[in-house]
């Protein structure tokens, strides 16, 4: 049987976590099992998964297979930018410095804020009043 040739990279954002692998193919992209523009919906999340294929400009000689499961949909597409950039390094680690440059190589770490005691929320106290 003939070994399968694929690069993998995993990317997280927030509370999202995609796994993500690259196969030599006709530039297919499939996020769990549905087509890319099938799963996210607005244009901004359909580009933010697509950018780092944009900058090592091999998007037609890979297929992208992910699966990503937690959070948001704009988190989710964050994680799949970021576990295509880590399959490319895989791929090709000259890819990086083009990558870096455009703040691909990363990982955003920001999160959730906790709710603190006492609080209504992480931030927001409960409403005052003397009577």
């Amino acid at each position: 049987m003939a070994d399968l040739i694929q690069y993998y990279g995993t990317g997280r954002r927030k509370s999202s976590i995609a796994r993500v692998f690259l196969r030599p193919g006709s530039g297919k992209f499939t996020v769990n099992k549905k087509e890319c523009d099938v799963y996210f919906v607005t244009a901004q999340q359909r580009t933010a998964a697509k950018r780092s294929l944009g900058i090592a400009d091999i998007g037609e000689t890979f297929d992208v297979i992910t699966t990503v499961k937690g959070g948001g949909v704009m988190g989710q597409a964050d994680a799949v930018k970021l576990g295509i950039a880590r399959a490319l390094m895989v791929f090709n680690p000259e890819l990086r410095k083009a990558l870096k440059a455009e703040g691909l190589v990363t990982r955003d770490s920001r999160g959730k804020e906790r709710k603190k005691y006492g609080q209504k929320g992480a931030r927001a106290r409960f409403q005052f009043s003397k009577r």
